[in-house]
């Protein structure tokens, strides 16, 4: 379906946006999908692309209950669970992740993850930087600086693609900002718009074919109307849109059903149904296929969320009864995930990095919940040819605070950027006022020296 309005409007952003053309209703935001599709030519490449996938646990995971188990403190700290040995001797993880105990040589645990702002946001997993100071036109997120920097691998997959799911509270929700990178390198997020209109509805080719002349006929007459970027460039993003309905590639990666099923299976299926509490998130354990089946498509960066983990204790749950839903869940998809990738030859190419927005009280409330704690957290990472089994940083005994190597957030996305190829130390993007500014603050924050 293509409609053309015709009358011109002004977003708050002050862009004129005089007569433009509307591709399948893809949107994003109230923009259309062209607008956040690269202009560049199509290069060849297939599932073995430099790639990153990011898994955001919704609401501050336990680090405690998780990989940085105290079992010598007072009941209070240490909580219910028992810590269980991998096979990295000396790496013990929680006794409900007994899949990834197996694997923990194909992991780097970092235990002592810092520079949270402590927000319930997505932004800072997302984009790496704090929420507050932020130069004129916003942080762009990780997704869209690669966008901007490599654009995307095939004309018929944007290069960032968020499946955050559509929830009550929207910065957890949040599929990443272009910021000043520009709207045209937004993550694509199938989940804010459905996936139904990426097939052409009541329209043969022939008609979509002649929307294609009218648009090269409406070419000189937007250049001449309106110069500038967003406007100027539209001509290519359109042309992409096509390419996208008519090639069906990305509703064929978005679709798990036509996966294996023994496939799924070991993925596990998960849960639609709300996680935790509320409205917010749920354990779609699929969404960690459908990110495989994007990147082998052609995407660079996939980002998902699974669970609500912000368990303050009754009456929803204990942090505990919540712990004992969430993580074999988790276990049984990142296990799969990583085994996935390995057999099809993809693990050293795609980096995997999973994580939340901080981590949770040591001393747990009266309600048997763990409130939030910005000072200390962790992380997960795998792939993207890293050097894995490993612990990265030590806490104190009541897992408080870092006392060896604490690791910035910032430090983290520094080891993604370079995993992809790009000089963090060197590369820069003009904000909205032409001052260019570096993708992290590499005076103080470089890639992970222990993983690349």
């Amino acid at each position: 379906m293509l409609r053309i309005p015709g009358s011109g409007f002004r977003l708050c952003d002050g862009v004129s946006r005089r007569s433009f053309l509307q591709v399948g209703g893809l949107a994003l935001g109230g923009l259309s999908l062209p607008q956040l599709l690269q202009a560049e030519e199509q290069v060849p490449g297939g599932k073995s692309h430099k790639s990153v996938i990011m898994v955001f646990l919704t609401g501050g995971p336990p680090h405690q209950d998780m990989v940085d188990l105290k079992p010598e403190a007072p009941a209070e700290y240490r909580g219910e669970f028992s810590p269980i040995h991998s096979n990295v001797p000396g790496l013990d993880v929680c006794e409900h992740l007994p899949l990834m105990s197996q694997r923990m040589d194909r992991l780097a645990v970092i235990r002592t993850l810092v520079g949270s702002e402590g927000r319930h946001a997505a932004f800072q997993c997302l984009h790496g930087h704090p929420v507050l100071n932020q130069p004129p036109g916003g942080w762009p997120c990780f997704g869209s600086v690669i966008s901007k920097l490599q654009g995307p691998l095939n004309r018929e997959i944007p290069a960032s693609i968020s499946l955050q799911p559509r929830i009550g509270i929207q910065p957890w929700s949040d599929p990443g900002q272009p910021g000043f990178a520009g709207m045209k390198h937004a993550p694509y997020a199938p989940n804010a718009t459905g996936t139904q209109d990426l097939v052409l509805e009541g329209m043969d080719m022939s008609k979509l074919n002649d929307r294609r002349a009218l648009l090269d006929r409406m070419d000189h007459l937007r250049r001449t109307l309106d110069t500038n970027d967003a406007v100027d460039g539209m001509n290519t993003y359109y042309r992409q849109a096509f390419d996208i309905l008519t090639s069906g590639r990305l509703a064929t990666a978005l679709d798990v059903e036509q996966e294996d099923p023994a496939v799924r299976e070991r993925y596990g299926r998960g849960s639609k149904e709300p996680a935790g509490y509320g409205d917010a998130g749920w354990m779609r354990n699929e969404d960690f296929i459908v990110a495989r089946r994007l990147i082998e498509a052609g995407a660079r960066v996939v980002t998902l969320s699974f669970g609500r983990w912000d368990w303050h204790g009754q009456p929803h749950g204990t942090n505990f009864d919540n712990a004992r839903d969430h993580l074999p869940a988790l276990d049984q998809a990142l296990t799969a995930l990583l085994d996935d990738l390995r057999d099809r030859g993809m693990e050293d190419d795609v980096s995997v990095v999973v994580w939340g927005e901080f981590g949770r009280t040591p001393l747990i409330n009266k309600r048997g919940g763990r409130d939030h704690w910005p000072s200390v957290g962790c992380a997960l990472l795998a792939g993207g040819g890293m050097r894995t089994g490993q612990v990265i940083g030590a806490t104190n005994a009541r897992a408080e605070h870092p006392i060896q190597r604490p690791v910035h957030f910032q430090e983290i996305f520094g080891t993604l950027y370079h995993n992809l190829g790009l000089d963090v130390g060197n590369l820069t993007i003009n904000d909205l006022t032409g001052r260019p500014q570096f993708l992290i603050d590499y005076g103080k924050y470089q890639p992970l020296p222990e993983l690349v």
